[in-house]
């Protein structure tokens, strides 16, 4: 099929882009972790992107997460510019806005940097809108038999990214909040927080359905909602109920996927 796809001028600006885009995050991840003497991420904006920034925080380990997405889109990078990709319909219809998910998760460290919290949590809706997008054309591209790089450098990756930025987008705006709502809001804390975190478990489930049950966004939100059950039970601000339900959302959102693609190995026609 690649090969004998017609060639045209963008499918190389294409594979450019990706790389540039793919270039740029990783500079901003570099300056965004501290690198060259400036403060990390998470010393920058007043401390408000702390794990004790809001209620809504996961603890310190759960950021590790962006190492695997990091490496994944690392190695989606190389792999379709080789020449075999460069006609290859999936790309023609993902590259792009692959390389606008980078671009934008970019943009977020150089905003948390340089720029002001509201203007973060603009970014980081955007970034969670194109993920969203670009894991809708990831789902309805997909082929049967595309083969095990296809489906986890583009899949997979994009899945784990998609999962994590929708909880990093509510901790996000929920650290923005924090910082201009009056301190007596505070009182409230754990029914907002508890159904914040109801909401999360039905957009989960929804990405989920969406994709035919569609494992990896399940896992990077669970890891997230996990870690922000620790976070709540032993750091601060602690708060029972919020990190209780935190479990029980991550179970939600995590058993149903599994379960699906569970019954789809033991008996293929399963839906």
């Amino acid at each position: 099929m690649n090969a004998t796809a017609q060639w045209r001028g963008s499918d190389l600006a294409r594979q450019i882009v990706v790389l540039s885009a793919v270039s740029f995050m990783l500079i901003a991840a570099v300056i965004g972790a501290g690198a060259f003497g400036n403060s990390a991420v998470q010393d920058q904006q007043g401390g408000a992107l702390n794990t004790d920034g809001s209620y809504l925080a996961p603890a310190g380990p759960a950021f590790s997460i962006w190492s695997v997405i990091y490496l994944g889109l690392i190695v989606y990078s190389i792999w379709q510019a080789l020449p075999r990709q460069r006609t290859n319909p999936r790309q023609r219809a993902l590259g792009w806005l692959i390389a606008l998910t980078m671009t934008l998760n970019g943009l977020w460290l150089v905003a948390a940097r340089f720029g002001t919290l509201f203007l973060t949590v603009i970014v980081i809706v955007l970034l969670l809108a194109a993920l969203g997008w670009t894991f809708r054309v990831a789902v309805a591209t997909r082929e049967p038999r595309g083969g095990v790089l296809d489906s986890v450098l583009i899949d997979g990756v994009t899945g784990l990214h998609l999962g994590w930025v929708t909880l990093a987008t509510v901790a996000n705006t929920a650290a923005w909040l924090t910082t201009i709502l009056p301190p007596s809001w505070e009182q409230g804390a754990d029914a907002i927080g508890i159904a914040v975190l109801i909401v999360v478990a039905l957009i989960g489930l929804a990405i989920a359905w969406r994709s035919s049950w569609r494992v990896t966004p399940a896992i990077a939100l669970a890891w997230g909602l996990s870690w922000l059950a620790v976070e709540r039970f032993t750091g601060e601000p602690h708060s029972g109920p919020i990190g209780a339900t935190a479990l029980v959302v991550a179970a939600v959102v995590l058993l149903p996927p599994v379960i699906v693609r569970v019954l789809r190995l033991i008996r293929p026609s399963v839906d």
